[in-house]
């Protein structure tokens, strides 16, 4: 038999087993809402663009409507997308939605079990619990509390201090001081120790970190996300993503073994610490969520997701201010007043500096960096807009559509600090940003990042003033298209010190 006819003849057994098991599907999917019609296998994949897949969740959302059903691959999924049903949906109905969804390319390192991965893309109790401990815990080991935190205590921060005044700096590129920066903040937090930047160990985990960022952001990486089951034994690239996170935990591991033996529960000293105790606490206790396991894969989500995501915010804010730079000279007169040119900046400030804060989150969102956050599920069977979504349904939840909301934000499309400020000029909140999610899916990864955005932006503005290469308006801010959101091109500037 040739080619063609063994492939004419798969082709044909596909489809008969396709259509002996739709009436199956359509019983055990519940009343999903209306969708693009998949085809076997496939799915939809053939009606988006899978480099512009977030783009092209988006268009078929103008056709179908804020919630809608998309097929990757086999596994149907319902899509959110607008301010409103994201808030139905995440905050009215936190509960219901609040399941962990498929996420193949942390979960083949999970064996599979969406219970495993941790803080970050865990569920159920297990993510709950470890959750708190991190929040309750981890947070309280920062020098002076969170919300005390001064410049010089932050591991990473003293290396933007400025060089002697008036001297000119070289144009560089930022990404890797910001992402080391932002790293050893991690560090601190869960293996109480910070690096230095040129530590071999140290750039090798960073190596790794973006390494599994930029694959999973590829095309690659995009069909392992839609057929995982398939991709698991296609050789090519995404096939790296589960070594780098092997190495990742080997690293973590011996940061592991080194806490065990000089744990004092009387001086805890990070993360690792703290959830070494909690095991010890529940020894005895054969429900317990709490085991290495769990820590190791926790403490490595956690790196993995707190590293990233901060430096590539900073790197596109300061791209952004090289383009508007009456912005810029307005943060300085704010800052200037506000912490002067002698103290280092603290969390304290940031609620006497409203302008600061709305550039913060104006940046977030205009960056969108994270544009659908993790996948969910639905926790039990549920009716939701007329519309019966079973157990487990998968959940897409569009987040970039509430920050580009129109009914929300006047200037969806423009980077608009006015967006976060009243008529008065005070902060004023707005409930469609969501660039850490929405309700109980936020927690202390969203404190960090707060933290680390402020001070970082805010110590960087206090000593240079940007300059770009370029006329400011042949700067182009338009973002970098990827499967996990949107990053700045590289690009260089200058810091003059003030």
């Amino acid at each position: 038999m040739d080619f063609s006819a063994t492939l004419s003849l798969l082709l044909a057994l596909c489809l008969m087993a396709w259509l002996l098991l739709a009436p199956w599907r359509k019983k055990t999917q519940g009343h999903l809402p209306p969708g693009p019609t998949p085809l076997p296998f496939l799915g939809n994949m053939l009606q988006v663009e899978v480099k512009e897949l977030i783009k092209s969740l988006q268009k078929l959302s103008e056709t179908y409507g804020p919630i809608y059903t998309f097929h990757l691959g086999s596994r149907p999924c319902v899509v959110l997308a607008g301010y409103q049903v994201l808030k139905e949906a995440l905050i009215e109905k936190a509960e219901e939605f609040s399941g962990r969804g498929d996420f193949p390319a942390v979960q083949m390192w999970s064996n599979g079990n969406a219970t495993r991965p941790g803080i970050v893309y865990g569920t159920g109790e297990r993510w709950r619990e470890a959750l708190r401990l991190g929040t309750a815990d981890s947070m309280s080991l920062l020098p002076g509390r969170p919300g005390k935190v001064r410049l010089k205590e932050l591991p990473g921060c003293g290396r933007l201090s400025p060089p002697r005044r008036g001297v000119k700096s070289k144009p560089f590129d930022p990404t890797f001081f910001l992402s080391c920066a932002g790293s050893n903040i991690i560090c601190t937090l869960v293996f109480g120790e910070r690096f230095e930047y040129t530590d071999r160990k140290f750039l090798t985990l960073l190596n790794l970190i973006n390494s599994n960022w930029k694959l999973m952001s590829s095309t690659w990486g995009q069909l392992l996300f839609v057929f995982p089951k398939i991709m698991r034994h296609v050789p090519g690239p995404h096939r790296q993503i589960y070594q780098n996170y092997l190495k990742l935990a080997a690293f973590v591991g011996e940061q592991l073994k080194t806490h065990q033996e000089t744990l004092d529960p009387n001086n805890l000293r990070d993360f690792i610490d703290c959830f070494l105790l909690k095991i010890q606490q529940e020894k005895n206790n054969p429900a317990t969520h709490f085991n290495e396991e769990t820590m190791s894969k926790t403490t490595v989500n956690l790196f993995f997701a707190g590293t990233e995501t901060v430096s590539s915010t900073l790197r596109y804010g300061l791209l952004i201010l090289l383009r508007h730079p009456e912005i810029e000279e307005k943060l300085h007169e704010e800052i200037d007043r506000v912490i002067g040119p002698h103290r280092s900046p603290c969390m304290e400030d940031r609620s006497r500096m409203p302008y600061t804060d709305a550039v913060i989150h104006e940046i977030q969102r205009f960056a969108d960096i994270v544009p659908m956050g993790v996948p969910h599920t639905v926790t039990r069977d549920i009716q939701f807009r007329g519309y019966t979504l079973p157990k487990g349904i998968n959940i897409i939840p569009l987040l970039c559509t509430a920050q580009a909301d129109p009914s929300q934000f006047k200037h969806p499309g423009r980077f608009d600090p006015t967006h976060f400020l009243d008529q008065d000029g005070r902060f004023r909140r707005n409930d469609a940003f969501m660039a850490f999610s929405a309700g109980s899916a936020t927690g202390w990864g969203e404190s960090l990042a707060i933290m680390e955005l402020f001070i970082f932006l805010t110590s960087i503005l206090q000593h240079f003033t940007l300059r770009a290469l370029v006329a400011p308006a042949e700067i182009d801010i338009s973002p970098e298209s990827s499967g996990l959101g949107s990053i700045p091109r590289p690009y260089q500037l200058r810091l003059l010190a003030r």
